[in-house]
């Protein structure tokens, strides 16, 4: 298993090391007096010092952390879909991505909460650049997705990472989370990339590639936030693009993301657990012999799941009447949620500048017009 040393997450055999390596780290002590605000150092200190494995870091600590946001930047997390899934039975759970830790955090809190099996998941090797956090990441049980490398690297990064996630899910009987393509979604516009379908079949051993996504149990999973709380911060890429400039980030950006993203107000968050492909499957087999085509419905199929299932809050009927100068669904916001968010609008962004304004407006109100694919009138 050395092939994977440079990917992977900590064995629990490394796991005390490693926090020994970190016990007196500022940064953790921040998210200790966060997460335990009436807890002495000391103690928090010795019962880190006691945990040996990825599984009692999660539960005693990570999950403790998790409440803490949800109870000081949330209105509360409201979830579905998770009765359909089967105890001590691992699933790969392809999911929309909002925000770099929560998405993934909030699952496996969920997930620990119904006694089933958490997750290996996912995160680019550009977020945890710093020594500390790269340490938290794989005492979280995070794997990393190697990035920036060149094609002929980028093929044998896929190729590791695919047999990676097989040998999670078909022999370690552990889940994983991966995001539907790469980085979060800026614009509202979820969307399975095929390229991501293309690395995760790299591992098969399946004559028929569809056969072994079925094996692997692939469960969409669709989360919103009432209010995205980088959604400020997701505005000079978008602004960079829309102006055909290339974009680069600023030192220490993505750290205050994930800053931002834990700590910046939320309001209600919703997690839906779809159901495994399977049928789905068997129709895209009998209705394509092509193995791209095949491909692309799969991501089709992922998609009709995270979008049907993908709960719209008042912030999104509000920006789409915004956007698009109507009241068409005025009956599904009071005036007072209305001031609010042109509020935090005139707040988060300069309103003088158009492409700013309809770029997070596009943000908000981009999941109304994907829904409106699947039903001709949203209803309350």
């Amino acid at each position: 298993m050395q092939k994977f040393d440079e990917i992977r997450p900590y064995y629990d055999s490394e796991i005390n090391k490693a926090i020994q390596k970190v016990l007196h780290h500022p940064m953790l002590k921040s998210l200790m007096n966060f997460s335990f605000p009436d807890v002495d150092d000391e103690v928090w200190k010795a019962q880190l010092l006691k945990t040996h494995s990825i599984r009692d870091f999660q539960c005693n600590f990570i999950y403790q952390s998790v409440q803490k946001v949800l109870e000081k930047s949330s209105e509360g997390l409201s979830t579905s879909g998770f009765e359909h899934l089967e105890p001590n039975t691992s699933y790969l759970f392809v999911s929309n991505h909002r925000d770099i830790l929560l998405d993934t955090t909030l699952l496996n809190a969920t997930l620990f909460e119904h006694d089933l099996v958490m997750t290996a998941s996912a995160i680019g090797d550009n977020l945890v650049k710093q020594p500390f956090l790269n340490v938290l990441a794989k005492l979280n049980r995070n794997f990393l997705v190697q990035r920036g490398l060149g094609p002929r690297e980028m093929l044998q990064s896929s190729k590791t990472l695919s047999e990676y996630i097989n040998q999670l899910l078909l022999h370690e009987n552990r889940s994983v989370w991966i995001a539907q393509r790469e980085g979060r979604t800026k614009d509202g516009n979820d969307a399975t990339n095929p390229g991501v379908l293309k690395m995760l079949g790299m591992a098969s051993d399946e004559q028929n590639l569809m056969d072994y996504f079925k094996k692997i149990k692939i469960v969409p999973v669709s989360i919103s936030y009432e209010y995205d709380p980088t959604d400020a911060l997701k505005m000079p890429q978008l602004l960079a693009e829309a102006n055909n400039e290339v974009y680069v980030k600023q030192e220490n950006e993505d750290f205050m993301t994930i800053l931002s993203g834990a700590l910046g107000p939320k309001k209600r968050i919703f997690i839906h657990i779809g159901k495994v492909l399977d049928t789905e499957i068997d129709t895209i087999i009998a209705e394509n012999d092509n193995v791209n085509k095949q491909i692309q419905a799969l991501a089709q199929a992922i998609d009709d799941s995270i979008l049907q299932s993908y709960k719209l809050w008042p912030t999104n009927y509000i920006a789409y009447d915004i956007l698009h100068k109507t009241d068409k669904y005025s009956h599904l916001y009071t005036e007072s949620e209305k001031a609010v968010f042109e509020r935090r609008l005139e707040k988060r962004i300069d309103a003088e500048n158009p492409i700013a304004l309809q770029g997070l407006l596009a943000m908000y109100a981009n999941p109304v017009v994907n829904k409106l694919k699947y039903t001709h009138e949203l209803k309350d």
